[in-house]
């Protein structure tokens, strides 16, 4: 299963009053593991930076002029998230902000049923307690101290591990899984195994019982299953 730990970064609250995506940040997950791949973009949003916003994330005007605007990027931020299953904290804000820059674009909505919404997960699992990302790294001891101003891939890559907290542990695995450098680049993930001991441990049994088992198995004669062909 393919997952993607989504975070925008905006000039403010609502695209259809003029606001704009500046920064997409993704994390992929394939059965609930991080494989190491992202998607990072910074955006021009083709207007300027309100104070409120830079103070929240900290990008300036003159820092995004150069950047490609969404129109140039959206198809390729498609192409990295396919088909799968996004994961966002307050999933309704960043899809209204990425539907309507698809829309701008002439390119159809992700559905809203693809998202989950981790705020909301939190709410259900703790309610009456703090759901912001930096309450729930606390709740989870999850470092976030580089946290300094919001960032559109630490922020994903911070709630990929409150994800997996929420759903029930960072390694669904138990940690049984080890991963090494495959061609082209690519992390191989292998399950561990145990290797055997390089001396036997010796035997529980006293002569007596070995001997009682013998004469049991000698009993059974053919009747017994391990000395079928």
């Amino acid at each position: 299963m393919r997952e993607i730990v989504l975070d925008t970064e905006t000039t403010g609250l609502d695209p259809f009053t003029g606001d704009r995506i500046v920064e997409i940040g993704a994390v992929e997950l394939y059965n609930h593991v991080v494989t190491g791949r992202t998607y990072h973009q910074y955006i021009c949003p083709e207007r300027d930076m309100p104070q409120e916003a830079f103070e929240v994330h900290g990008l300036s005007a003159e820092f995004l002029a150069d950047k490609p605007c969404f129109r140039e990027i959206g198809q390729a931020f498609l192409d990295f998230i396919g088909d799968a299953r996004l994961v966002i904290h307050n999933a309704s804000f960043d899809m209204k902000f990425l539907n309507a820059e698809l829309e701008w674009m002439g390119l159809p909505h992700i559905p809203m049923d693809r998202a989950v919404d981790t705020l909301m997960i939190a709410r259900q699992k703790f309610p009456g307690s703090p759901a912001s990302l930096d309450a729930l790294c606390r709740r989870f001891a999850i470092d976030n101290s580089a946290r300094t101003l919001h960032g559109a891939l630490l922020d994903s890559e911070i709630l990929a591990d409150v994800y997996l907290e929420l759903i029930g542990g960072r390694q669904p695995d138990f940690g049984l899984t080890v991963s090494h450098g495959g061609s082209g680049g690519n992390e191989v993930a292998e399950t561990w195994r145990p290797a055997p001991r390089p001396t036997p441990l010796p035997s529980r049994l006293t002569e007596t019982e070995a001997e009682a088992h013998a004469a049991f198995v000698e009993k059974l004669g053919d009747a017994a299953l391990w000395s079928r062909a």
